[in-house]
């Protein structure tokens, strides 16, 4: 039996890879894959896709774990089929039929179920989410075949348009905020149709300004040499990018970097994103109140200087 060959050692990455998630995967799977690709120490993704799901998935890695729920919290944007006339267990392809009827409807009742969805509407998290109920997440209740009581969600649909519609299917994309779920976005349609719906595909194609046009496949990140898969990083504060930027002097910087509140005539910012004096010197996150500039979200100087000579970008957002 021939021995193993040994395992080249973990180290420190900073950046963030857009992967365009395979069908069939979970999140969890894709992160660990790429994670070892690359040998990085520490990683982490932003925001589930189902393995039902394909398309943006960001992941993050060292310094940038720490800005991820910036991401989480981004609107995300969908292409989804539906099915109408069916309706499953689950609201999805995979689950069991419960009931199938005539779909008898015309333009202007789809557009008038469409338009009813949008803006603020309260929706109630399917039993196939990873919500937790007493510390176990939904859906290991539903594959025991426990139902478990919900409490509506408010959420926003800040779009809703259809791409194509042709008999029982329908293509949509839809801009949504952070918890929305298009399965049961898909039910609901269904019901305001009158004939029921399940979700058939689903693909993310945007989580706030990053696009899936940017991702990489899985198989496509293999093909690449060690050396150009970690070109594909891109800087941790991409995840900041619609956040106004503060630049500071050196002085300013160390002392800012220690978590000391630095005096500014900014006016009053929810967020903000912070440099040094050089421009890829990312320090970290801040938000300005009452003249004063507060330190949230920091580097260390270790991860500071490690961003100030990254590898070639191969990777450019459009």
């Amino acid at each position: 039996m021939q021995p193993r060959p040994p395992q080249l050692p973990r180290r420190a990455l900073h950046g963030v890879l857009l992967l365009d998630k395979p069908l069939g995967w979970s999140s969890n799977d894709a992160l660990q894959k790429v994670k070892g690709m690359l040998r990085a120490e520490k990683g982490g993704h932003t925001g589930t896709l189902d393995p039902l799901a394909t398309g943006l998935l960001p992941l993050c890695f060292g310094a940038a774990t720490k800005f991820s729920q910036t991401s989480l919290d981004a609107d995300k944007t969908y292409r989804a089929t539906v099915k109408l006339g069916v309706t499953r267990v689950g609201g999805d392809l995979e689950g069991e039929v419960l009931q199938t009827r005539p779909v008898d409807v015309d333009e202007a009742a789809l557009q008038a179920a469409c338009a009813a969805l949008r803006g603020e509407i309260d929706q109630v998290p399917p039993m196939q989410s990873a919500l937790k109920h007493e510390g176990k997440p939904l859906y290991k209740y539903a594959r025991a075949g426990i139902d478990i009581e919900r409490s509506p969600r408010r959420v926003t649909i800040h779009r809703l348009d259809i791409l194509r519609w042709q008999a029982d299917e329908l293509e949509i994309e839809v801009r949504v905020s952070k918890g929305t779920y298009i399965r049961t976005l898909a039910e609901d349609l269904g019901r305001a149709l009158g004939c029921g719906a399940h979700l058939g595909a689903l693909r993310r194609v945007a989580s706030g300004a990053l696009g899936v046009q940017a991702a990489i496949t899985i198989e496509a990140l293999a093909a690449l040499e060690p050396a150009e898969r970690e070109a594909r990083l891109l800087p941790p504060d991409v995840l900041l990018g619609g956040w106004p930027a503060v630049q500071l002097g050196a002085d300013e910087a160390g002392r800012f970097l220690s978590g000391l509140r630095r005096r500014t005539e900014l006016g009053d910012c929810t967020a903000v994103r912070v440099y040094g004096p050089e421009p890829s010197a990312f320090l970290g996150s801040a938000h300005v109140k009452s003249g004063e500039l507060i330190p949230g979200r920091l580097l260390s100087p270790p991860e500071v200087q490690a961003l100030l000579h990254p590898p070639q970008q191969v990777a450019q957002l459009n």
